[in-house]
């Protein structure tokens, strides 16, 4: 069962204490802080050996400022008790692989696998640090590059419609006249119809609402790019969900990459150029269809927690907190 955080301010609410003076007293005398045996460098790094599994993930997150930590964690834990294997500051490649090399390389030659992203930095601490490990770049990251790439046709176009009916409404107001502009079927002005289909592009068309269909239609005949690009980031995600043979899934993609090619979309260009160059490491999904889903899950649960606390004033307390949850 998942620990949730309790604060001084939840137990002032209950017990009829000061919060300030409680939190103070836990702090200094109660939770053991001070006498913490990784105080000295917790803001700096903290490895936890004993963690590690088979499967790990590895991710970089923001714990305070804008400050970026990188994370590594074993997915058996399923988010509890011995889920943190290394808290790293900073995504300085060097830094990170120094810091995970403090545990036995017995050990770490028991990663089996490592999913990450796209990061060239991820991808060479990996392979320094866990040599043994087949390393996997994030499907979701992959389908996230697609969608963005999508949305910016979506976001050109909108930009053009903007610039059109600010036109017409200067023209019509130099000839003093009222300005009214073009609707398609389902009412909307190029503006709106550009607007109002962002997250109808993000979804399936099996998922569409009634009126998300009525809309979708109105946008693939009105823009046939959008449609070619909506089709293009769909049927990547299909390679993703039906196959299940890593070497049916290189055929897959192979195919994939034929039709980008001929549509000339840059973006999507850019995908799959991005997608051939790592190629093996985007295949090695299909082995055990391991994802990254987990880092994403406990970047969250840090950033719940950090809300719950109110923000982090000692970052050394706040990771001494946090490792006492999920270490």
């Amino acid at each position: 069962m998942e620990t949730k955080p309790t604060t001084s301010r939840s137990l002032e609410t209950y017990y009829h204490i000061n919060g300030n003076t409680f939190e103070k007293q836990y702090k200094e005398q109660l939770s053991g802080f001070r006498t913490w045996a990784e105080l000295s460098h917790a803001d700096e790094w903290l490895v936890y050996p004993d963690n590690l599994g088979e499967s790990i993930c590895i991710d970089e997150t923001s714990i305070s400022d804008g400050e970026l930590y990188t994370i590594v964690t074993n997915r058996a834990s399923r988010g509890g008790k011995g889920c943190i294997i290394a808290i790293i500051q900073g995504v300085r490649s060097e830094d990170v692989i120094n810091t995970l090399r403090l545990i036995p390389l017995k050990k770490r030659e028991q990663v089996k696998e490592i999913t990450m992203d796209f990061s060239n930095g991820m991808n060479l601490i990996a392979r320094r640090c866990f040599p043994e490990a087949i390393r996997i770049i994030d499907r979701f990251h992959m389908q996230k590059l697609a969608c963005d790439a999508l949305q910016e046709m979506r976001i050109a176009h909108r930009w053009d419609a903007i610039r059109a009916d600010n036109e017409g409404r200067s023209k019509a107001k130099t000839h003093d006249i009222e300005y009214n502009p073009a609707c398609f079927e389902n009412g909307d002005t190029a503006k709106q119809l550009l607007a109002r289909s962002r997250y109808l592009l993000f979804k399936p068309a099996n998922k569409w609402t009634v009126s998300q269909k009525q809309r979708a239609k109105v946008l693939f005949n009105a823009y046939p790019d959008i449609k070619e690009g909506y089709r293009l980031t769909h049927s990547l995600r299909q390679i993703f969900n039906k196959n299940s043979i890593k070497d049916a899934a290189r055929l897959s993609l192979a195919r994939w990459y034929d039709k980008v090619e001929k549509t000339g979309f840059k973006s999507f260009k850019v995908i799959g150029n991005t997608l051939y160059e790592n190629s093996e490491q985007v295949l090695n999904f299909f082995i055990n269809r391991a994802t990254n889903a987990f880092a994403e899950s406990f970047n969250a649960k840090i950033k719940a927690f950090r809300a719950s606390l109110r923000g982090v004033i000692d970052i050394k307390f706040f990771l001494f907190r946090l490792t006492k949850l999920y270490a």
